[in-house]
């Protein structure tokens, strides 16, 4: 469906590269009436029931640990240029490990609004093979009424690109992986008892239908409890191959174990948390105001303390409103030191491109060695 021409990773430019893509199947295609239902049921006060953290342990068929997986969901703040700014839900979800032997792991941020659509997503998978390696970057950005794209793929020293792009009055009811991650926690706080069908994209940017089905309760051993657990089985129709995920949650949507169907790894929660409940409001404190005390010349450390408090209370209420800037500083710094470049600045300049909405998709890893637009700078 979608056209993808190799390119060496100093070749063409991305223009020459890139073609846009709106698949005949889409009008065939639907979510259930039930799936659309449900998506209009949720509520604000639902969903900040699931604002929490998981983080699970990957263990091999003998439990043996491999590597680590988090989920996190949060309030944010999105806007793209021009548009006027938007609540909404920053999904993060990082898993890393080594399996046979292999470093592999996979990032995912997404910006999710009130009404559980997609506003933005990036998704980053690698590993990293003995003198191979392979690296996809996938972003999915809402352009006026359409859905865009941009697929990079760097296999070896060969660069994939392609950009996809899909009207949205085609895609009600669609679920991207970032989207799934919070509407899993809301479906298995409801227990649902019957199958759930939507819309997705599989691993190539296929558009095809997902659905979600009912497993029923079972018992599962976390740390020294024995607890009852949720299943809910999510699989993917891919016109390729379709794909199977079981997951089981707690009652309150923490998820408690993942298994993608033929993998020889489980995903599996090792420590009970606290569970999410709704919280009861307090009455807000009232704190007394005390005067500031300074030995010597109170006029200008009040002055200097002041500033300094509207700075960092400046400073603070931007990152809480931009989470997001952690998330991606993180998952730099991860590539960083599993790539160690001899050229950091170059490094970075190549790395946080291709995020850019302004900018035309480049490989980010096509060299470490390229001359650095930071260097023979005049002063």
């Amino acid at each position: 469906m979608q056209a993808m021409e190799p390119e060496n990773a100093q070749g063409k430019s991305p223009a020459e590269n890139e073609q846009e893509v709106v698949p005949d199947v889409a009008s065939a295609m639907s979510a259930s009436s039930e799936a659309l239902e449900f998506l209009c049921s949720v509520g604000l006060e639902e969903l900040n029931l699931c604002l929490f953290t998981d983080s699970l342990a990957t263990v091999s068929v003998s439990g043996v640990e491999l590597g680590n997986f988090a989920v996190s969901v949060q309030p944010a703040y999105y806007q793209l240029d021009g548009l006027e700014e938007e609540k909404c839900f920053l999904v993060h979800a990082a898993s890393q490990g080594t399996i046979d032997g292999v470093p592999c792991g996979t990032s995912i941020i997404g910006h999710i609004s009130y009404k559980l659509e997609t506003l933005e997503q990036h998704v980053h998978e690698y590993v990293k093979l003995k003198g191979h390696s392979l690296d996809k970057k996938t972003q999915i950005v809402r352009q006026g009424d359409k859905l865009v794209i941009n697929r990079i793929i760097t296999e070896g020293e060969k660069l994939h690109r392609e950009t996809s792009s899909h009207s949205t009055s085609l895609l009600s009811g669609l679920i991207s992986e970032a989207a799934n991650l919070l509407i899993m926690r809301i479906l298995a706080r409801r227990k649902i008892k019957d199958p759930l069908k939507f819309l997705a994209f599989d691993e190539e940017g296929n558009l095809c239908t997902s659905t979600y089905a009912p497993l029923g309760t079972q018992a599962q051993v976390i740390g020294k409890e024995m607890v009852d657990v949720f299943g809910i089985e999510r699989t993917i129709h891919s016109p390729e191959v379709p794909t199977t995920w079981q997951c089981f949650f707690l009652s309150d949507g923490h998820l408690a174990s993942h298994v993608q169907i033929g993998s020889p790894v489980t995903i599996k929660l090792n420590e009970m948390p606290v569970l999410s409940e709704p919280d009861e409001k307090d009455p807000k404190p009232v704190f007394e105001k005390k005067p500031l005390a300074w030995q010597e010349d109170l006029q200008l450390h009040s002055e200097f303390l002041d500033r300094k408090e509207e700075l960092i209370s400046d400073h603070e209420t931007y990152l809480r409103r931009h989470p997001e800037v952690k998330v991606l500083l993180a998952d730099f710094m991860q590539f960083l030191l599993l790539r160690k470049p001899d050229d950091i600045m170059d490094f970075a300049a190549e790395y946080f491109k291709p995020f850019s909405s302004t900018q035309e998709p480049n490989d980010p890893f096509v060299s470490s060695h390229h001359a650095s637009p930071f260097r023979n700078v005049s002063h």
